[in-house]
């Protein structure tokens, strides 16, 4: 018969799953444990879908004192009931703490890019654009275009059919304003940008040179018209002199 006991138990638990957090989140191991990765957001999903249910949504209605499910525990919970040694640990407990630690900031910058108000979306989008805003914001380790991709695969994975188009609407505007140089280089804007500023420069340039042409091509046609006139003129008087008739014989 056992003498351990199940608080100790399940403290050693955590704790060896805290051991075997090896990952490192920064660029070199992104690229070789991004499967871990993509299973982190998906797990920081669904906590962050219970807090947004539970502690967050009575805390926006003015009853926070029902709150009672702080993400911490969420989290501990999550970590208690599954296997997560094939996730990345570190990076899901930073999804866990920042995001809502930074909720008002990041709602604040979906908010500006909806048609409707934030608390009106499905709670499964919300969380879906919480975790691609503080991605773009705060992981730039990350590529956008990874962070928007994963966006996607997280509706493919928990949201409903069409929410792609909401989600791919937002994701791609904070993108843009948010990770504005790395878009820019990526899709060409910036040069495209500077190509039609100089193109504009030239045809202003042309339009002020065109009067200038247009004056001096006004006063050579001028002097021509002048010229062809008097040449007309002494035609027209030649034409008047009486010509001598050829081939009569005078009258006797």
């Amino acid at each position: 018969m056992s003498n351990k006991n199940p608080a100790q138990t399940e403290d050693n638990r955590l704790n060896e799953h805290q051991s075997n957090d090896q990952f490192d989140i920064n660029e070199s191991s992104y690229k070789t444990s991004h499967a871990a990765v993509r299973k982190a957001r998906r797990f920081a999903l669904q906590g962050l879908y219970e807090w947004l249910m539970t502690d967050h949504r009575f805390e926006q209605m003015g009853q926070g004192e029902w709150k009672a499910n702080p993400p911490h525990d969420i989290a501990a919970r999550t970590r208690a009931t599954n296997a997560m040694h094939t996730v990345h640990l570190g990076y899901y407990h930073t999804l866990m703490r920042e995001i809502p630690e930074q909720i008002t900031d990041l709602e604040a910058l979906i908010a500006q890019h909806l048609d409707r108000a934030i608390d009106k979306i499905d709670m499964v989008e919300h969380a879906v654009l919480l975790i691609g805003a503080y991605e773009l914001k705060n992981s730039l380790h990350i590529p956008y275009k990874v962070v928007l991709d994963e966006a996607m695969k997280l509706n493919t994975h928990f949201g409903a059919t069409d929410a792609h188009k909401l989600i791919n609407a937002v994701m791609d505007k904070l993108a843009a304003q948010l990770r504005t140089v790395e878009v820019e280089a990526d899709t060409g804007t910036g040069y495209k940008h500077k190509k039609q500023q100089h193109s504009q420069q030239q045809q202003s340039q042309s339009a002020d040179e065109a009067p200038m042409v247009a004056t001096e091509s006004a006063s050579d046609e001028t002097v021509e018209g002048s010229s062809a006139e008097q040449s007309s003129n002494e035609i027209s008087e030649v034409s008047r002199q009486p010509k001598p008739r050829i081939g009569l014989k005078p009258k006797k």
